[in-house]
C-alpha cells in the first residue's frame, strides 16, 4: 500500500508562490497543464475514433509497424485501447472489416487484458484472453508489443517463472531494447518477488548498463526505485543505489528537449522519485523540463485526481526550493539538492 505522507503533509499548507521561486524557474500556469495529452499523430486518430471512424487509427498503427517504431506503437496501443474501453464502436467496425489486420488484433488483445485486469476474477478471466494475444503475435512476427502484452498477462495470471522466461526471451529476440517489455518484465518480477527490491533493481541496473545512453531503458532503475519507495516490504536498499538510479534518469532526461511530450512519462516518474528522495532542486529542474505535460502515473497512486496532485506537488517543490534560496541569501547553508537517508516511515 502506498504511504503518501511524505507527499501529502506539505500539501495541507496554504499555497503560495514566492518571487524567489518564480525567479528560479518559470513554470506553465496551472490552467495550461495538460494530463495525458496525445501527440500530434495520436490526437487526430482519437478524434476520428470518437466519431466512429477507425481509418486514422489504422493508418497510424500500420505506419508504426511498417517503420518498426515499436516504442511509439506500444504507447499508441495503450492509449487507443484505453479509449476503446468507453467507445468501442470504431474498433468493432475495424475488426469486422479486417479481422486479420495485425493492428486491430493488437488493440483487441490490449483491450481484453485491460478489461480482465479490472475483474475480481482476474486470473481466471485472463486465461480466456490468451488466444487473442496469440493471434496478435502471429499477425506480425517482428512486433514486440504483443509480447509486452503477454508479459502483463503472465503477471496477472500468476504464471510461473519458466513460462515467463520463455515470453521474455521471445520479446528480447524481437526488440532487445524495448522499454515497454522491460517495464512489463520488471513489474512481473516485482509481483512474484514481492519485497525483493534489490533483485528487481539488479535486473533494472543490468538492463540499463547494457542499453545505449539514449535508450528509455536508462530510466528502468528509477521505475524500480519508485516501486521500492512505495512498498514497506522487504529489506532496505542503500540510499546510494537509489541516488544512482535517479542520476541515471536525470542524465537521460537531459538528452531530450524541454517541454517535449515524448519523455513526459519518464520525467513525471523521475520527479516523483526525486521528491520522495528530498532532492527539491533536481525535482524543480524536471518540472521545468516537463513543462505542461503531466501524466496520470504516478500521481494517480496518491489521488483520484492525478492532475490536482501533480499541481500541488509542483507548488510544494517551488516552495521548498524558494525556502532554500532565501536561506542562502541570508548566509545560511542551503539544503543539498539530495535529501537525507530515506527511513522506513518514508515509504
Amino acid at each position: 500500500m502506498v504511504d503518501t505522507m511524505a507527499l501529502m503533509l506539505p500539501f495541507g499548507r496554504a499555497s503560495r508562490t514566492t518571487r524567489t521561486a518564480e525567479h528560479l524557474v518559470a513554470l506553465p500556469a496551472d490552467d495550461e497543464v495538460l494530463l495525458d495529452a496525445p501527440d500530434d499523430r495520436l490526437g487526430p486518430a482519437l478524434v476520428a475514433a470518437g466519431s466512429g471512424a477507425y481509418g486514422p487509427a489504422a493508418a497510424l498503427l500500420a505506419h508504426t509497424r511498417q517503420q518498426a517504431q515499436w516504442e511509439y506503437r506500444d504507447r499508441y496501443t495503450l492509449h487507443l485501447a484505453a479509449f476503446a474501453r468507453s467507445r468501442t464502436e470504431w474498433l468493432e467496425s475495424w475488426y469486422a472489416a479486417a479481422p486479420q489486420d495485425p493492428d486491430a488484433l493488437l488493440i483487441r488483445a490490449q483491450l481484453a487484458v485491460d478489461h480482465a485486469w479490472r475483474s475480481p476474477a482476474r486470473a481466471e478471466v485472463l486465461r480466456g484472453v490468451s488466444p487473442l494475444i496469440t493471434a496478435a503475435a502471429r499477425a506480425d512476427d517482428r512486433d514486440p508489443v504483443p509480447w509486452r502484452i503477454a508479459l502483463d498477462h503472465a503477471r496477472g495470471s500468476r504464471a510461473g517463472h519458466t513460462y515467463f522466461g520463455e515470453l521474455w526471451e521471445a520479446a528480447l529476440r524481437r526488440a532487445p531494447r524495448h522499454y515497454g517489455c522491460h517495464v512489463a518484465a520488471l513489474r512481473y518480477l516485482a509481483s512474484s518477488w514481492h519485497g525483493s527490491h534489490r533483485e528487481c533493481l539488479d535486473f533494472a541496473d543490468r538492463a540499463a548498463q547494457d542499453a545505449p545512453a539514449d535508450s528509455l531503458v536508462q530510466a528502468l532503475p528509477t521505475r524500480a526505485v519508485l516501486a521500492y519507495l512505495d512498498d514497506d516490504c522487504g529489506p532496505g536498499v542503500p540510499r546510494e543505489r537509489l541516488e544512482t538510479a535517479a542520476d541515471r534518469a536525470v542524465t537521460l532526461s537531459a538528452r531530450f528537449p524541454a517541454a517535449d511530450l515524448w519523455p513526459a512519462a519518464i520525467r513525471n516518474k523521475l520527479t516523483y522519485v526525486l521528491v520522495r528522495l528530498g532532492r527539491w532542486e533536481d525535482a524543480l529542474e524536471q518540472l521545468r523540463l516537463i513543462g505542461p505535460y503531466a501524466t496520470s502515473f504516478p500521481w494517480s497512486r496518491l489521488s483520484e485526481d492525478p492532475l490536482d496532485r501533480f499541481l500541488k506537488m509542483r507548488e510544494e517543490v517551488r516552495r521548498r526550493t524558494a525556502t532554500d534560496a532565501e536561506g542562502s541569501t541570508r548566509g545560511e547553508h542551503p539544503r543539498s539538492g539530495r535529501g537525507g537517508r530515506v527511513h522506513s516511515g518514508d515509504h
